[in-house]
């Protein structure tokens, strides 16, 4: 692709010029009788017609060639993007603007293509030129050679120089440019609190000062572009003076034809036009080095969840779950477990109760391995979790979270998501169970109803209940209820109480509950203060017992949760 290229610039910029230098020297000297003029002159009109025919057709085959790659290639790194993003860990996530990652995303692939165009259409056609040109004036005029060298090297240099000082704005405004997205997609995910609140005008103001830091750096950069611009264009001007007066005095002194003047001002003409564009284009291919940048630097950074180099293969069927004298803090935090143990049977239903803080989200992240414990061991069916990928081990696990997790697709879709092979019938099954099919039926698409960003079209009930069903259909050993029942109305409740309770025979259950209301029938409660067991029993054991969980309940049937 390449080779065809240069190819097809070399004959259609450097070899044509001198056929047509021949044809001027015959016109301006007048060789020959008529009839051999003419014969020349039609010679090289057919050399010079087979040149552009020659170059026609390379110029289609490697143009269909390099569409072929770049698109190829485009499409390798969009999917490269993706997964070198999703490897992260979920604290990363947290960290990190949805709106940012997805605009850093794009720039990315579209610095890419800008940046592979210029090199091919620009940076090789330069070259190409420059060492043709170079050639044949070396031989033409070994005086303009040198003016001309001297002048590609001062020229590229000072250039360079400049373009690199404007690459640290670029920098500077690709970093807001991230930051604009961030916000402005901060803001569309939390439009009902800034309609609520009547924030309008405040969200306006403060995008504004984002979008002005923006323009700031915008035109620091743009600027310094525009001097740039400015130098090339003066740099041009005195060459080319230079150029054509020593054309002039070498053809006054009889040192040099028409033919060579017209071929070397053709050259100039043709070096200027591409050094004037190679200047822009090192501006342009500087700026998409800037926009790729941000996404290079993201994928550099070492997942703080990693999956083992020799991972073993999964044996956990029954869900027996164990945490032995297991330790964890986050960064820059303080510890949330010391020394915690907990062993859950096979088959058993256990709540964990707690005030916020008391480590009960920790609890579910560690199993997950959304966090990496700091020390001790978790183990299921006695296999280390660390010891398994992290996409094995929680094809164990069944997780309804307080926050229902929906993509915008249809709500078939949504349910399968966990068992993608899952038939309609099965869907439809698990829909009625977790009572979300009382709703999906009635719906204009029934499942194939798109549930918006987020699941935004549903109510907070329906999301919850589709999130159920899904885990339902899952079917894993262990399943993980997050307040799963925390959107729903009291009859809904019941219902969804009832399903789970089909749902969870047979299977390692573990219950996070702010409602305690939930959990009254588990097979243990566990209670959690400050990182530390300081109960467990049934829920009739444990309010004969007067303690910590008695308080709770006390509250929470009074109407208030402390």
């Amino acid at each position: 692709m390449l080779v065809g290229f240069s190819l097809r610039i070399f004959f259609a910029e450097i070899i044509t010029p001198l056929y047509f230098k021949k044809i001027v020297d015959i016109f301006s000297l007048g060789i020959g009788d008529n009839s051999t003029t003419s014969n020349e002159i039609f010679q090289l009109f057919v050399i010079i017609v087979a040149i552009h025919i020659l170059v026609f057709f390379i110029a289609r085959f490697t143009k269909f060639i390099f569409l072929k790659f770049e698109i190829d290639v485009i499409r390798d790194l969009r999917n490269f993007a993706f997964q070198k993003i999703e490897q992260n860990s979920p604290t990363f996530f947290s960290n990190t603007f949805a709106g940012s990652l997805v605009t850093k995303a794009r720039r990315f692939v579209t610095g890419f293509e800008i940046a592979f165009d210029i090199f091919v259409y620009n940076f090789l056609k330069f070259f190409v030129i420059l060492v043709g040109v170079f050639t044949v004036l070396l031989y033409q005029s070994p005086m303009i050679s040198l003016v001309f060298g001297i002048w590609i090297v001062i020229h590229i240099s000072v250039v360079s120089f400049f373009v690199k000082k404007k690459m640290t704005y670029d920098l500077l405004e690709a970093e807001q440019d991230s930051k604009i997205s961030g916000r402005l997609s901060d803001v569309f995910s939390n439009i009902l609190a800034v309609k609520f609140f009547s924030a309008r005008k405040s969200e306006i103001n403060s995008y504004s000062k984002y979008t002005e830091e923006g323009a700031k750096r915008s035109r620091k950069a743009s600027f310094l572009g525009v001097k740039i611009d400015l130098l090339q264009h003066l740099f041009i001007i005195c060459v080319q003076s230079v150029t054509l007066y020593i054309m002039i005095t070498l053809w006054i002194e009889g040192k040099m034809t028409v033919g060579t003047i017209v071929l070397i001002e053709t050259y100039m003409t043709i070096v200027a036009i591409n050094l004037w564009e190679f200047g822009n284009s090192l501006t342009k291919f500087m700026k998409s080095a800037s926009d790729m940048k941000e996404m290079v630097d993201i994928f550099e950074i070492v997942p703080d969840i990693l999956d083992p180099k020799n991972s073993e293969i999964i044996k956990m069927k029954e869900g027996h779950i164990v945490f032995k004298d297991v330790s964890f803090k986050y960064q820059l935090g303080e510890e949330v477990l010391s020394n915690f143990n907990l062993d859950i049977k096979p088959g058993e239903r256990v709540g964990i109760v707690g005030h916020s803080g008391a480590g009960k989200s920790t609890f579910t992240k560690l199993l997950l391995r959304a966090n990496d414990i700091t020390s001790g061991a978790i183990t299921i069916d006695d296999q280390d979790i660390r010891n398994v990928t992290q996409d094995d081990l929680r094809t164990v696990v069944s997780y309804v979270p307080q926050e229902p997790i929906l993509f915008h697709r249809p709500i078939k879709e949504n349910i399968n998501y966990g068992k993608p092979n899952a038939s309609e019938q099965e869907i439809i099954e698990v829909a009625k169970k977790a009572h979300a099919d009382e709703f999906v039926s009635k719906l204009p698409h029934g499942y194939d109803t798109l549930v918006g960003e987020r699941g935004v079209k549903l109510s907070g009930g329906e999301r919850q209940r589709v999130a159920i069903a899904r885990a339902m259909l899952k079917d894993s050993p262990i399943l993980v209820l997050d307040e799963a029942t925390s959107s729903l109305d009291s009859i809904s409740e019941s219902y969804i109480q009832e399903a789970f309770g089909e749902l969870m025979k047979g299977k390692t259950t573990i219950v996070i509950a702010h409602r305690l209301s939930t959990i009254q029938k588990m097979d243990r409660i566990i209670v959690l203060d400050k990182g530390q067991i300081v109960e467990e029993g049934t829920h009739k054991n444990l309010l004969k017992k007067k303690g910590f969980y008695a308080e709770l309940w006390e509250h929470q049937t009074g109407g208030f949760l402390d």
